[in-house]
């Protein structure tokens, strides 16, 4: 009897060993129900004033996904590399993101000449990257998701403001890269149908600290505007040494396409007071959604961060993703692509939609008037979210172009 009672209780205690050995096994792969995606952004050199701010934003929209469950199952595991504002190295860091991290997707870029470093990379690995910055166009690659604004989207409706708000002469200055000699192009074709002229064009190095120059040949020039392309630092030195300009010539508005109240809350909003933008998304949306999404950011870096338009459409590319992938029911980049077209996401900017001929988004156009408090305050926007024209094909003024 005492043998039995013995045998029975080294069953029981068999089976509870055995049960508690599965249920480890069951919570180790339960822990272990992750998907790895790339965030690639220069976190160090010129452009870190602007992309530290998008790669918070996208550490957010994957903290929050997490926190609801994560995407079919899984966990987003973030892999961060620093593309250090050198093209090369964005290259680089995507190779090794798609090739040895084994990343489902990747989000990142800001300057076009890192994305067109990072574009045969993921072609030829087929990898898939969301680009979260407005650009210049003409490029339309199945291996990017372009949740930033297309030309239609920003530079064709800021100049058409400018012509009718100041007036057709206008000059222009930029970064010495893509985005900004191919908007100048694009500008120059539009004003040449509006029938206005271009009094000035220069460009400079990314890193450009001294502008004196330039403001001798802009108050020569005497244009009604002045059409910025710059990028990075040198916009902090060119609106510092613009505010100098000013209390010795007459004041001309200034039209930017890379500055939002990220750049603002860093060159300081008494330097850029009184000029103008052209996004999609600014800050002062009053609307609960974009209020959420601001606490939410301000929450987790700091009440004193600002949220800008590439900081959202960065925010908006993560979820953007998990909602291809649970479309989808997969992680593999075809299927997500093809499940992305005609996605639509409830964004702090309004619903955008990615365009299944082109993986734009249909955005809402804005245009805004930088505040003293360094905010922007909207005075245009769209009714209607507005369809991505990479290639401006519905204009005949760009034909050749």
């Amino acid at each position: 009897m005492k043998a039995d009672i013995r045998r029975f209780l080294l069953s029981v205690i068999s089976i509870i060993f055995l049960i508690s050995m599965f249920s480890m096994v069951i919570s180790c792969k339960e822990a272990e129900k992750t998907v790895k995606v790339g965030l690639l952004h220069s976190l160090t050199g010129t452009m870190a004033i602007s992309e530290v701010a998008v790669c918070n934003a996208e550490m957010l929209a994957i903290k929050e996904i997490n926190e609801q469950g994560g995407v079919l199952g899984c966990k987003i595991l973030p892999i961060q590399e620093d593309g250090k504002s050198k093209p090369q190295i964005f290259a680089e860091r995507a190779k090794k993101l798609i090739k040895e991290d084994k990343v489902a997707t990747i989000f990142g870029c800001w300057t076009s000449d890192s994305r067109k470093a990072v574009k045969p990379v993921l072609e030829e690995y087929y990898g898939l990257l969301w680009y979260p910055v407005q650009y210049e166009g003409f490029e339309a690659s199945p291996n990017i998701m372009y949740t930033g604004a297309s030309p239609n989207q920003q530079v064709v409706p800021a100049i058409d403001y400018c012509a009718e708000a100041f007036g057709k002469r206008m000059y222009l200055i930029g970064s010495d890269y893509v985005f900004p000699h191919t908007a100048n192009k694009i500008i120059k074709a539009q004003l040449k149908y509006l029938g206005g002229e271009c009094v000035g064009e220069s460009y400079v190095p990314m890193n450009e600290v001294n502008f004196h120059d330039f403001f001798e040949e802009i108050k020569e020039c005497r244009p009604d505007v002045i059409i910025n392309t710059l990028n990075g630092d040198s916009n902090f030195h060119f609106f510092s040494q613009l505010k100098h300009f000013e209390r010795q010539a007459k004041k001309i508005p200034v039209m930017s396409f890379s500055i939002s109240e990220s750049e603002i809350s860093v060159i300081g909003a008494d330097k850029l007071a009184g000029n103008y933008v052209c996004w999609n998304y600014f800050a002062s949306i009053d609307s609960q959604r974009n209020k959420d999404f601001i606490n939410a950011y301000k929450k987790e870096y700091g009440e004193n961060m600002e949220i800008g338009d590439p900081v959202e459409a960065a925010y908006n590319a993560v979820y953007l993703w998990a909602a291809a992938c649970e479309k989808a029911g997969a992680f593999d980049v075809e299927s997500v692509r093809i499940a992305a077209k005609g996605t639509s996401f409830v964004a702090p900017e309004g619903i955008v939609t990615i365009e299944g001929l082109n993986q734009h988004l249909h955005k809402t156009i804005r245009i805004g008037k930088v505040a003293a408090n360094g905010q922007i305050e909207e005075l245009f926007a769209t009714e209607t979210p507005v369809r991505p024209d990479p290639y401006l094909s519905t204009y005949a003024w760009a034909r050749g172009l």
